[in-house]
């Protein structure tokens, strides 16, 4: 939208004050009926016909650069805000900071949170629980009372079973990107 000027903002106010028809004034200034319309509307309710800068900083991300940013996380192409960030500068060159597109994903509503531990599972192993689920579907409370129940501790050696941060919607279901695969024994550890 391009700015009026001041000069025939006031002339647009003067013929107003004649009592021209909107329509009118607004062919003879080649502006739009609506800008006379808000035009006369905030002289009635401020009674200030200069256009007041907004303070603070202007922001560098529109809102498609928001969309895009909330896109690359939630498409699994960008796990974290880093990786977001240099995404932009070599494909939009966009210098921005990685907090900056923090903000960006809060404002489309995702959160960070901890990627939850899922032990890995390969086909087989979906193929293997879904042939012992039909298997044992028809089985009571008390068939399952006869079966001896074990636990295990895994204590580990070396490497750190660290958290892993994931952007996401909380609403919505974990998907494959959210999830931080285990495997047992990797980078050594005693099963007890």
């Amino acid at each position: 939208m391009k700015l009026i000027p001041l000069y025939q903002r006031r002339c647009i106010l003067a013929f107003i004050q004649e009592g021209l028809p909107s329509c009118t004034i607004a062919f003879r200034e080649k502006v739009s009926h609506a800008s006379v319309i808000r035009i006369k509307q905030k002289q009635e309710k401020t009674g200030c016909l200069e256009v007041i800068p907004k303070p603070g900083r202007p922001r560098i991300l529109t809102e498609r650069h928001d969309r895009n940013i909330a896109r690359l996380i939630k498409s699994g192409e960008c796990s974290n805000a880093v990786q977001v960030q240099k995404n932009l500068i070599s494909n939009e060159n966009i210098t921005i900071s990685s907090n900056t597109v923090r903000r960006s994903l809060k404002r489309q509503g995702l959160a960070a949170r901890v990627k939850k531990k899922k032990p890995l599972l390969l086909k087989r192993h979906r193929i293997a629980r879904k042939k012992f689920a039909k298997k044992y579907r028809n089985w009571t409370i008390e068939d399952w009372r006869k079966v001896v129940w074990s636990d295990e501790s895994k204590f580990l050696i070396f490497g750190s079973d660290g958290r892993e941060w994931c952007w996401r919607d909380p609403n919505l279901s974990l998907q494959p990107q959210h999830i931080k695969p285990t495997v047992k024994f990797g980078g050594g550890s005693v099963m007890v």
